[in-house]
């Protein structure tokens, strides 16, 4: 069985193009997916708001708060309350602290989710201190907070109307100082002998 002239030609640029179409593909994944996660709530996303609904259930749920650090960030990072508990609608404010204990200025980013899951589509964030880089200096303690509330729709939700409690959990990560404010970092002690 032999091939007739130009037919490896052909299936070698086909080939080709499948190996670039995939390459294409993965760089795109991910950006995808983190918009597709943000519009439908997907992995525990929150959605995010100007405002809230304005409408108030009298069925309450309870919001508990979880504070984390990457293992690279030399923060402490917590809570200043455990939960709340609020009506459905209604919207809450809750603040987290952290403190820099070094010797140095440390910018991070908080990456964050809610558990379930499947109550991300409905828990929405109105103001949050992980929308931007938080910058804090030598021995700097901030208290940072978030504004939220959940939408009533998660009670006409086949899938979620019996949830009662929700999760809102932080993950700091340590990230590049801008610019300006890496200039600002004191320099480096000088070693004595």
């Amino acid at each position: 069985m032999s091939q007739r002239p130009g037919q490896n030609g052909k299936l070698a640029v086909v080939l080709l193009a499948i190996v670039f179409t995939m390459v294409g593909l993965s760089f795109a994944a991910v950006p995808f997916y983190s918009w597709f996660c943000k519009v439908t709530g997907y992995a525990g996303t929150p959605q995010v708001a100007s405002a809230s609904t304005g409408e108030i259930l009298d069925q309450t749920i309870t919001v508990r708060f979880d504070a984390n650090v990457d293992a690279g960030m030399p923060w402490e990072f917590r809570p200043i309350e455990r939960e709340m508990t609020l009506r459905i609608g209604e919207t809450g404010m809750t603040f987290f602290e952290a403190f820099n204990p070094t010797d140095h200025t440390v910018a991070g980013s908080a990456a964050y989710n809610v558990s379930p899951d499947i109550a991300g589509a409905y828990f929405t964030k109105i103001e949050c201190f992980c929308f931007t880089q938080q910058v804090l200096k030598p021995g700097e303690t901030v208290q940072m907070p978030v504004t939220f509330y959940v939408d009533p729709e998660i009670t006409r939700d086949g899938d979620t109307k019996q949830v009662r409690h929700i999760t809102l959990s932080y993950t700091f990560y340590q990230t590049e100082l801008p610019e300006a404010q890496a200039n600002l970092s004191p320099a480096p002690k000088a070693a004595y002998n």
